[in-house]
C-alpha cells in the first residue's frame, strides 16, 4: 500500500476496523430482524448501552485502572525475572542442565492451578494476584530469551574473538542486537499471557477489575455486562500492546526487514 506514511497507518487501522464492524452491524441486523434471539448474545446497541452506563457511572475507570495496575506491575516483574533467568541459563550450561527442566516442567502448568496455592501462601490481597500475573508472564520471556542467545549464530561469536572484544563488548555490540528482536517477541506474548492470568488473579477475592466484572455479570447473569467487559479487555489489551511496541521500536530501528515490501 503505497502513499504518505500517515495516510498508510490511517488505512491500516480502518482495514483494521473493518471485520469487527461488518460483524457487529451484521448480528444487529439479525437481531432487530429477529433471525436471532439476542439473548445470549446481546446486539451491540445493548453492550454500547451497557458500556456508556459503566463509563457514566465512573465504574469502567474503576475496573479499567485496577486491571492495568495489576498487569503492569505482574508484567514488570515477570519481565524482568524472565530476561534474568533466560539469559543465565543460556550462557551457563550446569543452570541449563539443572533449572532448564523444571521450568519447562512448570511452563505447562495451567493458570489456575496456582490460584489455591498463592492464597493459601499470601492470602487474597493484591501480592497473590500481581505474582500470578508474574509467573503468566516469565515463562515466554524466558523461553524467548533464553532460546534466542542459544540459537545466535557461532560466526558472529567467533568473529568477536577475533577481535577480541571482552565478554561485556561481545554480549553488547553481538549478543544484544541477535537476542533483541526475539526478545521483544516474548516481551509481547508475555504481555498477552498477562491479560489472560489477570482473569484468574481476578477471581482471588477481587472486588474490582475487568476479571471480576466477567465474574459479576456470569453470577446475575447479564450477557450484556459481560460482553462489554470483554470488549474494555480487548481494548486494554491491544493499547497495551500498541504501547510497548511504540516504546520498543527505536531499540529495533537498524533492522532492515522485508516486512514492508511482501
Amino acid at each position: 500500500m503505497r502513499g504518505p506514511p500517515l495516510l498508510r497507518r490511517g488505512a491500516r487501522a480502518g482495514l483494521g476496523l473493518l471485520l469487527p464492524l461488518v460483524l457487529a452491524v451484521g448480528w444487529e441486523i439479525a437481531v432487530a430482524t429477529g433471525a436471532a434471539s439476542g439473548r445470549l448474545l446481546p446486539p451491540p446497541s445493548r453492550i454500547g448501552a451497557t458500556l456508556w452506563d459503566l463509563a457514566a457511572s465512573g465504574d469502567l475507570r474503576m475496573h479499567v485502572e485496577a486491571t492495568l495496575i495489576r498487569v503492569g506491575l505482574g508484567f514488570l516483574c515477570g519481565a524482568a525475572a524472565g530476561i534474568l533467568a533466560g539469559a543465565l541459563v543460556a550462557t551457563i550450561p550446569a543452570l541449563r542442565w539443572l533449572i532448564d527442566p523444571s521450568l519447562q516442567a512448570l511452563r505447562a502448568v495451567p493458570s489456575l492451578a496456582w490460584v489455591p496455592l498463592f492464597i493459601l501462601w499470601f492470602g487474597i490481597l493484591e501480592t497473590p494476584k500481581v505474582l500470578l500475573i508474574a509467573v503468566g508472564v516469565f515463562f515466554p520471556v524466558y523461553v524467548a530469551v533464553s532460546g534466542a542467545i542459544a540459537s545466535v549464530d557461532r560466526k558472529l561469536v567467533e568473529v568477536g574473538r577475533i577481535f577480541r572484544l571482552s565478554r561485556l563488548a561481545l554480549a553488547r555490540r553481538i549478543l544484544l542486537p541477535a537476542v533483541l528482536p526475539a526478545t521483544l517477541v516474548g516481551l509481547r506474548t508475555g504481555l498477552g499471557l498477562g491479560f489472560l492470568f489477570v482473569v484468574a488473579a481476578e477471581l482471588m477475592g477481587a472486588s474490582e477489575g475487568l476479571g471480576y466484572l466477567l465474574v459479576d455479570g456470569q453470577q446475575f447473569s447479564k450477557p450484556d455486562q459481560i460482553m462489554a467487559a470483554i470488549i474494555a479487555f480487548a481494548l486494554a489489551g491491544k493499547l497495551a500492546d500498541m504501547a510497548l511496541i511504540a516504546l520498543t521500536l527505536p531499540l529495533t530501528r537498524w533492522q532492515d526487514t522485508a516486512r514492508e515490501s511482501l
